[in-house]
């Protein structure tokens, strides 16, 4: 039975990775719905998480729910199934897509409320124009817009800009890219233009990522500045942007400001960056970062100016 109010509902695939190296070839379950979901089992929120597999994948449900997150799954024929082929140069990767998976639509979503609803659709068709507009009748919508911004044409993955912004960006109170991707949706690399572009369009809150360099938050006419925490190593960089949300949004929903909820996140990511798979940390090590980590407010500064 669904609770009557959730604070967060994520809304995204879980996909299947198939990621290989000249070294290995690895499986591990991904996806923004999965690295947002398992950043916030230790924290005090009621949250759910949507998502769709087939059910042969139906085991990494079970394992979230092991861990007391609330999933609502629909039946899919296929679970999404990424490939990711890196050269002896980790900075080159090949992306294909070898299944989708049945997308999200008004009429499959489960009857619940939520303060945030946070979208995470990996391909440009997962979840509906029309479902995003019914989301923002009900709770605020956060979306990571990556997603809408990939098509795939046998089995490649291409970028290109997004068909149906101008329609569906006026519903999206909370929007996430990083720099590639406003590029992409702007047509501008300067990052205030772009934010400035994506609040005309409609957006209240713009946050462009920007990695190492932090990240900047775009509302009410007013630029915030959040830096990055230094990490001790940096091993795994997979997810670091769907942590940074989940930071960022957990404190939103409770009732942080812009500067709070951004370095809030940033300290998760770092966190998150230091290890591979999921973040697994509690709110206790992320105030830690927060209270004695290393920040150069002068980088992201920089960055945007």
């Amino acid at each position: 039975m669904f609770k009557n109010m959730y604070d967060i509902c994520t809304i995204g695939h879980i996909t299947l990775d198939k990621v290989v190296t000249p070294h290995s070839t690895k499986y591990m379950p991904g996806g923004t719905s999965f690295y947002f979901s398992k950043a916030l089992r230790q924290f005090d929120l009621n949250y759910m998480l949507v998502t769709a597999l087939a059910e042969e994948e139906s085991h990494i449900v079970a394992g979230l729910r092991e861990e007391q997150i609330e999933v609502f799954s629909q039946n899919s024929p296929y679970t999404v199934y990424f490939e990711n082929i890196y050269s002896a140069n980790q900075d080159y990767r090949e992306q294909n897509v070898l299944h989708k998976a049945a997308p999200f639509t008004v009429e499959q979503m489960p009857s619940i409320e939520a303060k945030i609803f946070h979208l995470g659709p990996l391909l440009s068709d997962d979840i509906s124009v029309d479902l995003l507009k019914s989301l923002a009748s009900k709770g605020m919508v956060s979306l990571d817009i990556q997603g809408y911004l990939r098509y795939v044409e046998n089995q490649k993955v291409y970028y290109t800009d997004w068909a149906d912004k101008k329609e569906a960006l006026p519903y999206v109170s909370i929007l996430k890219a990083n720099e590639f991707e406003m590029e992409t949706v702007t047509g501008t690399s300067d990052v205030r233009e772009g934010a400035q572009y994506l609040a005309d369009m409609g957006v209240k809150e713009v946050i462009i990522t920007l990695g190492s360099k932090g990240s900047l938050v775009y509302k009410d006419n007013h630029f915030f500045q959040i830096p990055a925490y230094k990490p001790a190593s940096v091993v795994d960089a997979t997810g670091c942007g769907d942590t940074y949300m989940a930071g960022y949004l957990s404190k939103k929903v409770s009732g942080a400001d812009v500067q709070e909820a951004g370095e809030f996140g940033a300290a998760m990511a770092t966190l998150k960056i230091q290890s591979s798979g999921p973040f697994s940390g509690n709110q206790e090590m992320v105030n830690e970062v927060l209270q004695f980590g290393e920040c150069d407010r002068e980088i992201i500064a920089q960055a945007i100016y």
